[in-house]
């Protein structure tokens, strides 16, 4: 996530506080990726130190006595913000997928029934599911929290990918020709996965 795109394309609105942009970012985002305020003006500082935005004192000061700064998004800010929306994300490698990767080393690991790290997967995944699109349905009845449903869209079409993944690596795996001899005797039982809740900050409007 390009926190610093983002601000760019906030900004691109109009000038805004710090704060202000913090908050815009949850909005439109849906409220699901916090921002940190620190990140905020960690990142303003190095757009303004790279001629992307610039900052202005405002008429009024902060709490604690120091000068209030609202920040703007500068000509050169807006060819930034406007290439990286028209570039590609680099898809050409395969992220280092932690769930992909427990699989294939499963499928090597003696004693292990890979067939039973699937399922465990699959369930959690699936759990995962029922759970994002609960709030979802929440969300849209509640008051058309466009920014939320689509990144939960987003979420949703990624999950349905890993199950299909994972039925297509058992059926793959079922097919394989089967070594008697290096069959595992006792399989060892996997732990039961932890179920997050999907980060959405408290506080759907109902």
């Amino acid at each position: 996530m390009s926190v610093r795109h983002a601000l760019l394309a906030l900004l691109s609105d109009g000038p805004k506080f710090g704060l202000q942009l913090r908050q815009d970012f949850e909005a439109r985002t849906g409220e699901v990726w916090p921002l940190n305020v620190g990140q905020v003006y960690t990142t303003l500082q190095r757009l303004e130190r790279d001629g992307l935005v610039a900052g202005e004192d405002a008429d009024d000061d902060l709490a604690d006595g120091g000068p209030r700064k609202h920040f703007h998004i500068t000509p050169a800010g807006e060819v930034e913000l406007g290439h990286w929306l028209r570039t590609p994300p680099d898809l050409s490698s395969p992220p280092r997928d932690e769930l992909v990767i427990k699989v294939l080393v499963a499928v090597q690991v003696a004693g292990v029934d890979v067939h039973e790290v699937i399922q465990v997967h699959r369930r959690y995944v699936v759990e995962l599911m029922q759970q994002w699109t609960r709030l979802k349905a929440d969300a849209t009845t509640a008051d058309e929290d466009l920014g939320f449903a689509l990144a939960v869209d987003a979420e949703l079409f990624r999950l349905d990918s890993v199950v299909r993944w994972l039925d297509a690596a058992e059926g793959r795996l079922r097919r394989r020709p089967v070594d008697v001899a290096a069959a595992p005797a006792t399989p060892r039982t996997a732990a039961p996965l932890p179920m997050p809740a999907p980060r959405r900050r408290t506080g759907l409007r109902r």
